[in-house]
C-alpha cells in the first residue's frame, strides 16, 4: 500500500510539474487567443474582423476544436488608439494569460506592441497590417502580418499606371503611418522614370477631423489621378471632398477601404468618382453573384447564422475575419498535439496553404523563416458603382 501511495504521489507531482511549465493559455481542453480590434473610434468599420473570426472559431469548436482543444478568442476594443492597444495587450498577456496575440488591427497599433511581445516571446500572428514593420523576422521574429505588403500594393498601382497612363499626374492623400507611407513608396518606386509623376502629396493624422483642406491642395496641383491611401473614414471623406470641388480624377483606393458598405457610402457622396475606381483584392466578395454557388460562401452564411446572427452577412470585414481565423486554425493544427508558443511560431514560419476557401482562386498562403508576408498575389479590381469587378490576371504584390 505504501509503495502504491508513493507511486501515485510521484505521478501527481510529475503531472503538476508538467502543467506548471506549460506555456500560458494552453490547457488540456482550451487554447486562449487574444487581440485588439476597433469596435469604436474612427476605424470602427474594421471592428467586424473580431466577431467574424470568433464565429469561425466557434464553428471549429462545434466540430471538436483543434487537436481536442476548444479555441477561446478574447478581443478588446482599443478604439484604434495605439495607447489603448498597448494597455489592452498587456492585460491579455499578463492578466488573461493568452497563448498568442492574433488578428490585432492597425499599423500603428501593432507597431506599438511589437517590441513588448517579441521581448516576451509571445506570438503576434496574422495581424491586420501589411507594413514592412510587420515582416522583419531578423529583428521581430514573433510578429507576422497577414495582408499583402503595402509597398507591394503601391507597386501594383504604379505598374498599372506605367502600362496604361504614362502621362498621369498623380496626387496622393496618405495616412501618416506606414500604411500610407509604404503604399506611396511602392507607387513612386515603380513609376520612377516610366512617365507617370507624383505632383502632390498630402498627409493626415489619425486625429484629424477632416481632410477637405488636403484635397483642395491636391486638386490645385493639376493632378488627373488621385490615390486615396487611407482608412475607410478618410477614404470616404476624400471622395466627398473631391466631388465638392468638382474634381474628376481617376481614383485608386487602398485595399483596406474597399469593403462594399464603405464604397456604398462613398458612392452616395461621389458617384462620378467611385465609378471606375481601382483597387486590389485577395478575398472573395460574398455579395458578388459570381460566387453565389461557391461552397465557401454557403459555409460563411451558415456560420454567420449559427454563430453570429446579429452580424451583417454583407459586411466583408466579417468574411476577412474568417479568412484569418481559418489560417490560424491550420497553423494551430500544425503546431502539434502539445502546442507551445515556440512551436506555433515554427508552424507559422513554414506555411504552404493553397486552399484557403475564403481567398480568391490562385492565391496561396506561404511563409518561411525569412518570408513573413503570407500573401504575395492579388488581383486588380474596378468598381462599377454596384460591385467590384475583376480587371486583371493574378498580379505580383511583393513590391
Amino acid at each position: 500500500m505504501k509503495r502504491a501511495a508513493l507511486l501515485v504521489a510521484l505521478a501527481l507531482a510529475s503531472t503538476a510539474g508538467a502543467a506548471s511549465t506549460a506555456d500560458p493559455g494552453i490547457t488540456a481542453k482550451r487554447i486562449l487567443l487574444g487581440g485588439t480590434v476597433p469596435l469604436s473610434g474612427e476605424a470602427s468599420a474594421f471592428g467586424s474582423v473580431g466577431p467574424g473570426a470568433k464565429a469561425y472559431f466557434d464553428y471549429v469548436n462545434a466540430k471538436g476544436g483543434v487537436n481536442g482543444r476548444r479555441i477561446e478568442y478574447r478581443y478588446y476594443d482599443d478604439g484604434y488608439d495605439p495607447v489603448q492597444t498597448v494597455q489592452l495587450t498587456r492585460k491579455l498577456v499578463e492578466q488573461d494569460k493568452v497563448f498568442a496575440i492574433f488578428n490585432s488591427v492597425g499599423t500603428a497599433n501593432n507597431a506599438a506592441i511589437q517590441p513588448y511581445l517579441n521581448e516576451r516571446k509571445v506570438p503576434q500572428l496574422f495581424v491586420g497590417d501589411g507594413s514592412q514593420a510587420s515582416a522583419r523576422p531578423a529583428r521581430y521574429p514573433w510578429t507576422m502580418g497577414f495582408l499583402q505588403s503595402y509597398v507591394g500594393e503601391g507597386a501594383v498601382y504604379g505598374r498599372h499606371l506605367a502600362a496604361t497612363r504614362k502621362s498621369a499626374r498623380i496626387a496622393v492623400l496618405y495616412e501618416k503611418t506606414p500604411l500610407g507611407t509604404d503604399l506611396t513608396s511602392g507607387l513612386e518606386r515603380w513609376i520612377r522614370g516610366k512617365g507617370p509623376r507624383v505632383v502632390a502629396k498630402q498627409g493626415y493624422e489619425l486625429t484629424d477631423a477632416d481632410v477637405s483642406s488636403q484635397l483642395a491642395e491636391l486638386k490645385s496641383s493639376g493632378a488627373d489621378t488621385l490615390m486615396l491611401f487611407a482608412t475607410p473614414k478618410y477614404a470616404i471623406q476624400g471622395f466627398a471632398a473631391a466631388a465638392r470641388l468638382g474634381w474628376k480624377p481617376q481614383v485608386y483606393v487602398a485595399s483596406v477601404s474597399i469593403e462594399p458598405g464603405i464604397m456604398a457610402i462613398a458612392r452616395l457622396n461621389a458617384p462620378t468618382l467611385t465609378r471606375g475606381a481601382l483597387s486590389v483584392a485577395f478575398v472573395k466578395n460574398p455579395n458578388d453573384p459570381i460566387w453565389r454557388k461557391d461552397p465557401a460562401v454557403a459555409l460563411y452564411r451558415t456560420i454567420m447564422k449559427r454563430h453570429y446572427p446579429r452580424g451583417k452577412e454583407s459586411d466583408v470585414y466579417n468574411w476577412y475575419g474568417m479568412t484569418v481565423a481559418w489560417t490560424m486554425v491550420e497553423t494551430l493544427k500544425r503546431s502539434g498535439a502539445t502546442p507551445t508558443r515556440a512551436g506555433l511560431l515554427r508552424a507559422a514560419q513554414s506555411l504552404d496553404l493553397p486552399n484557403n476557401p475564403f481567398l480568391l482562386p490562385g492565391i496561396a498562403l506561404r511563409t518561411t523563416r525569412s518570408r513573413y508576408f503570407p500573401l504575395d498575389k492579388v488581383y486588380l479590381y474596378r468598381y462599377d458603382n454596384r460591385q467590384w469587378v475583376k480587371a486583371s490576371s493574378l498580379l505580383d504584390a511583393r513590391g
